[in-house]
């Protein structure tokens, strides 16, 4: 298990990143993470969903995406309350006070899930979930050390050194579990880190003589990794996205895409592909000047579609994207921002609104199924074969748009008006030609020039999984990390002493 001090320490990625490196290396390995709360999901060929990160593990290790590797799925559609899916299968909502009652159901089908892959699998890399030391959950968890102690599981603890802290976390992390639980943590592994390893070295030397265990790696920052983030501290107002960009102002910019940053907002993968194309910038935000004024504006999905729209109509950005298409300003909304631009929507399902008014650019009405649509698709756009894939229950009641997009077997899908595009597709913007004939009609609408480098997502991805794969086989201590996986490491002592005595035996 690859467990973290934090949330978005980059468990994520290391998972993906030793996937890769072990399947290069003829290892049959997967990967798995017994519960993921996340917006971000993939739809799998075994008709469920699953986390976007589990997905793109899988594809490092050379795997379809199935529900095997991600048996529990939290979607959350607010602070308080979440969509539980099990096995790819929405089958209820929860509470986070009564969600222990369920532990007993969902550790069993994470264990057995967990066991199958183990007896299938040369290895099999566990994600944890969030830090884990959350000892207030201990009782009721299944993701973290509740798994470990249950299918007897080593642990590697990963700190992100870049946020600070990061000594004080691997130490604290460590020595605040019960001492069952600190004898599943075998060792730690320090991700990105900027500077001179030997200006580190003390600070893990003595991290070690209080802990009793091993830095197993020192991983650099490397600014290339930043598709397929899963988790919502990945998408902030006013990040960048792109490889080695924090923020906005890229003078040499030729598109300028502003995608707006909802506060329940699901699958925010669907604009990085946006973001590989050289000359296109591509930033989170949150305020109606920048919705006026870039080129291309990005109404993405949401997992709470009615209360999302009551969100932007606080902040005025509503009256923007409608300014906005009356202009003729290229807009492209994605699930639920497409269901939000309908005239009428009917939601006794998500939020329990009834009817509510949508931001009434396009004339149609959306419906919200009690049964989810879950599935691959395919299809055609703009005479291109494309692919996708959708997670909604809001469907297209009634239209009077023109479709976008050809499916394959008849029928459209999607609203193409001038400028304005909207679909229930996820993953439609991966197809490269469909993204460069996008981005093209968005140029042509401002007055610009874009021409494409000629990016491929699918090689984009695969070059950040061989950026870490090659990261971890440079500063892992392989013959440590595989001593851990065998069971071969020496037993780490019980920390029951104060800051500067001597662990226990």
């Amino acid at each position: 298990m690859i467990g973290g001090t934090t949330s978005d320490a980059g468990k994520s990625m290391i998972v993906a990143g030793l996937c890769r490196l072990l399947a290069r290396e003829g290892v049959r390995v997967a990967p798995f993470k017994a519960q993921n709360m996340s917006n971000n999901s993939v739809a799998t060929l075994d008709g469920g969903e699953i986390g976007r990160a589990q997905a793109a593990q899988a594809r490092a290790a050379g795997l379809e995406p199935s529900t095997r590797y991600n048996p529990v799925l939290l979607k959350p559609g607010s602070d308080r309350h979440s969509h539980v899916v099990v096995r790819g299968e929405t089958v209820g909502t929860v509470g986070a006070a009564d969600y222990a009652s369920w532990r007993e159901r969902l550790r069993g089908v994470v264990v057995e899930d967990l066991a199958s892959l183990r007896a299938e699998f040369d290895v099999v890399i566990v994600e944890g979930a969030g830090s884990i030391a959350e000892i207030n959950l201990r009782a009721s968890d299944i993701a973290n050390l509740g798994l470990a102690s249950a299918a007897s599981l080593p642990v590697v603890v990963v700190s992100d050194i870049d946020r600070g802290g990061s000594l004080a976390h691997l130490f604290g992390t460590t020595a605040i579990l019960d001492p069952d639980d600190q004898r599943r943590v075998r060792g730690f592994l320090v991700n990105k880190f900027r500077g001179d390893p030997a200006l580190l070295a003390p600070g893990l030397d003595r991290v070690t003589e209080l802990t009793g265990r091993p830095t197993l790696g020192v991983i650099p920052y490397e600014p290339r990794l930043w598709l397929d983030a899963e988790d919502s501290l990945s998408a902030p107002i006013g990040m960048r996205l792109g490889p080695s960009s924090s923020g906005p102002g890229d003078s040499s910019a030729d598109l300028r895409v502003a995608a707006i940053r909802l506060p329940r907002v699901s699958n925010t993968t669907d604009v990085e592909a946006l973001a590989v194309e050289a000359g296109v910038e591509v930033t989170w935000v949150a305020d109606s000047a920048t919705v006026r004024t870039a080129d291309l504006v990005v109404l993405p999905g949401t997992r709470a579609t009615v209360d999302d729209l009551r969100w932007l109509r606080e902040r005025g950005i509503d009256r923007a994207l409608r300014d906005r298409v009356a202009a003729g300003g290229p807009l492209l909304a994605v699930c639920g921002g497409f269901q939000m631009l309908a005239t009428t929507i009917v939601d006794d399902v998500e939020s329990g609104s009834g009817v509510v008014a949508g931001l009434g650019i396009l004339d149609q009405t959306i419906r919200f199924a009690p049964e989810k649509t879950v599935r691959r698709s395919a299809g055609r756009v703009w005479g291109e074969a494309a692919g996708g894939y959708e997670i909604h229950h809001g469907v297209v009641a009634e239209t009077a748009e023109p479709p976008w997009l050809i499916v394959d077997g008849g029928g459209g899908e999607g609203v193409e008006r001038g400028a304005l595009w909207g679909t229930h597709w996820h993953g439609l913007l991966e197809n490269d030609g469909v993204r460069r004939e996008l981005l093209t009609r968005v140029a042509a609408a401002r007055g610009r020039d874009f021409r494409h480098g000629g990016a491929s997502f699918a090689a984009v991805r695969a070059e950040q999984f061989d950026v870490i794969a090659d990261l971890l086989d440079a500063h892992l201590d392989r013959a440590a990390f595989t001593a851990v996986i065998e069971g071969r490491d020496e037993d780490p002592p019980v920390i029951t002493h104060a800051l500067g005595a001597e662990p226990s035996a």
